[in-house]
């Protein structure tokens, strides 16, 4: 049997790969040019070029934002809604919230178009008891009329349906004996909580973005299938787990920012073994930046992210923040003669204008390559470009120089000065404003631009280190490789904590722990063990929002659950409210499939002995002048070496800058960690 698997990571510009195998600790790395009309093909290109036959192949894990780019894009399937009589507004009633925090501007249009949101007659109240039985006649012409109208997946979503489904399961019992195509989301199933509009918002994502991925998932299936790959594809979630690529097509939702999801995994493992438990990781790529914060080794989580206005997603995942800005972000002066750089992008066609693929527009890549900061031979794909500097000179002198009276030289580097503005502000986002102080942190940089900009981010918010993988352009898809089985459970109680049923609280935890377990084993993914951690989410009386502490099952106690609580509160708050009445929100619980994890030294065996022969030199632009700057292959740098900046160190899929005053080395796992020059700050 073999030992190789194969982690793939799809971009907006590149695929990535990562195939390894975890017994001799051999691997290989692929980067291709995704492929924008459909991006199974890259991805089946890379893997069928890998080291193992795909028959042979013992595992393929797939990052891919697929479902958030069809919500982002308005490029999801056609959908229809069955809800309680009165609430077909809901997913635009919302929370009153508006688009711009200045003026009455800006529009909302739902996913789902308020002709194809369709009532029946059913009621519930709040403890789930049944007050109106539901009136499956109009369940069955709802479907009728849906389908005449073209939606392709329908949502059933009813009022208070998080504390009793039974109508909810009743109308999908309809619907699978009278809906064409088996698109069928309940609300229910894919949320058990309250909040109708959150909860009613997860399902149309999952609704409108299933077709799409499903279709997606199966191709890459049937291609890995026919090649003689004997099992199912796993695909990444949103909350730095996998599961299957059937389960996945049953709730598509669970993908949203799999792929940032996989980074971040990823980066909180290689910190974890370089001695850094607390980073701020930063992935650019081609077309965004990714951030997030890792504290004790261990991503943090959000319970609800915003897509879009009005697009809340409220299931466990990573908490990121991602802005349009990448390597291929393009700049422009824009009415008020302001120089803006992204959201925009080139993308990965036409690509920057150095790539020479029919690109005019100057990029972020381009400003690097006009500053002598990257050299684009080695870039996949690129190698054979006619002339890219110059190409990309007289873009950036075109949209931006002219219009700002600058010289080409200026230009680029205002347009990197404004990027890295942005970079900034987006870190700030993520670490002062959730009350981390980006000092006690280590900046983790990678995706294929993050290494050329981390230096100077680092020393912008007196970070005093940053750790580079070795492969920063594939970390993603090590984070595939790596990452365990997930599955996450909510239901709600809403009640006093001191009126809580023990007996039933244990039993809830209990049903979700068995519910996990057996769908790891229905996976047939081998798994080295199986964890259980149970949560519950609590609030004061009169709170709307609510802190999340860990419960014991069985042996639940409402005065444990109330202490920890208490103690959560005062950390956070420095206060305590004695007198105040604490409130179950929501039991939850995660079940974890532990993968078998990589060796610490996975990457740290491929260094050779240090050369003789004395490293290149080309002048890079820094801070007004050009310096002559070494330049480094990565690959040549045994561990321990001292690189003292201005330097460069380049490799295939990314280059890594090192600023004047700022030192690095390589430690004795393989990464780079880089002492920043900090200015007193």
């Amino acid at each position: 049997m073999s030992h190789w698997q194969t982690g793939v990571d799809v971009g907006g510009t590149n695929t990535d790969l990562l195939s390894l195998n975890r017994q001799t600790g051999e691997y290989k790395v692929d980067k291709l040019s995704t492929t924008t009309s459909d991006q199974s093909l890259a991805v089946i290109q890379g893997i069928e070029s890998g080291p193992s036959p795909v028959a042979e192949l013992a595992a393929v894990v797939h990052g891919t934002t697929i479902a958030t780019n069809a919500v982002l894009e308005r490029k999801g399937a056609r959908c229809g809604l069955i809800t309680t009589r009165g609430f077909r507004d809901i997913l635009e009633l919302g929370r009153r919230t508006r688009p711009n925090n200045y003026g009455m501007t800006g529009s909302f249009d739902p996913l789902i178009d308020r002709d194809l949101r369709l009532e029946v007659s059913e009621r519930l109240d709040a403890r789930g008891r049944v007050l109106l039985p539901l009136d499956e006649d109009e369940v069955r012409t709802a479907l009728k009329t849906l389908h005449e109208l073209g939606a392709e997946a329908v949502v059933i979503h009813f009022l208070h349906a998080y504390a009793n489904p039974v109508h909810e399961q009743r109308a999908a019992e309809i619907a699978r004996t009278n809906w064409p195509t088996g698109f069928i989301s309940i609300s229910s199933d894919i949320l058990r909580e309250v909040r109708e509009f959150e909860r009613g918002s997860t399902a149309a994502v999952n609704a409108y973005v299933q077709p799409v991925l499903s279709s997606y998932l199966g191709r890459i299936s049937d291609r890995l299938k026919a090649a003689g790959f004997g099992h199912d594809l796993l695909v990444m979630q949103g909350n730095g787990g996998t599961l299957t690529a059937p389960a996945a097509a049953r709730q598509p939702v669970q993908t949203v920012m799999s792929g940032p999801a996989a980074g971040a995994v990823a980066a909180a493992h290689i910190g974890q073994q370089s001695g850094f438990d607390n980073l701020i990781a930063c992935d650019m790529g081609g077309t965004s930046f990714d951030v997030s914060v890792i504290v004790g080794a261990t991503p943090s989580l959000s319970a609800e992210k915003d897509l879009a206005y009005g697009i809340p997603v409220r299931v466990p995942m990573v908490d990121i923040h991602t802005i349009g800005a990448g390597g291929g972000s393009i700049a422009r002066v824009d009415s008020a003669g302001l120089l803006r750089v992204g959201p925009e992008s080139a993308g990965a066609q036409p690509g920057p204008v150095c790539y020479g693929r029919g690109g005019t527009k100057p990029t972020v890549t381009d400003a690097n390559l006009v500053l002598g900061r990257i050299d684009i031979a080695g870039f996949s794909g690129v190698g054979q470009a006619r002339n890219p500097l110059s190409n990309a000179q007289k873009a950036i002198k075109k949209e931006v120089g002219d219009p700002l009276a600058l010289d080409t030289v200026d230009a680029a580097a205002a347009i990197l000065a404004v990027s890295c503005n942005q970079l900034a502000s987006a870190i700030r986002l993520v670490s002062i404003e959730k009350g981390h102080d980006p000092r006690d942190f280590a900046l983790f940089a990678f995706g294929g631009a993050g290494p050329l900009h981390a230096a100077t981010l680092a020393a912008e918010l007196a970070i005093p280190q940053v750790l580079v993988p070795r492969f920063p352009g594939i970390t993603s898809a090590l984070g595939c490789l790596i990452s365990d089985l997930r599955h996450d459970y909510v239901e709600t109680l809403w009640r006093p904590l001191a009126d809580i049923d023990e007996g039933n609280a244990d039993r809830i935890l209990k049903h979700q722990g068995e519910t996990g377990q057996r769908a790891i084993v229905d996976e047939s993914v081998p798994v080295d063990d199986v964890e259980i951690f149970h949560e519950a989410d609590l609030m004061y009386r009169g709170q709307s929002h609510v802190f999340r502490v860990a419960v014991q099952s069985p042996g639940f106690s409402s005065d444990a659950v109330a202490e920890s609580f208490a103690d959560r509160y005062r950390e956070r708050f420095d206060i305590i409210l004695e007198d105040m009445t604490p409130v179950l929100a929501s039991l939850r619980t995660t079940v974890i499939g532990r993968r078998h994890n990589l060796t610490h030294s996975l990457f740290s065996t491929n260094y050779p002995t240090a050369v003789g022969e004395t490293p290149p030199t080309r002048m890079v632009y820094f801070n007004g002048e050009w310096l002559a700057s070494t330049v480094y292959d990565r690959a040549l740098i045994s561990s321990g070496t001292l690189i003292e900046g201005p330097a460069i160190i380049q490799q295939a899929d990314s280059t890594c800058v090192i600023d004047p005053g700022t030192t690095a080395k390589i430690d004795s796992v393989g990464n780079l960690i880089i002492d920043v020059l900090l200015h007193n700050k």
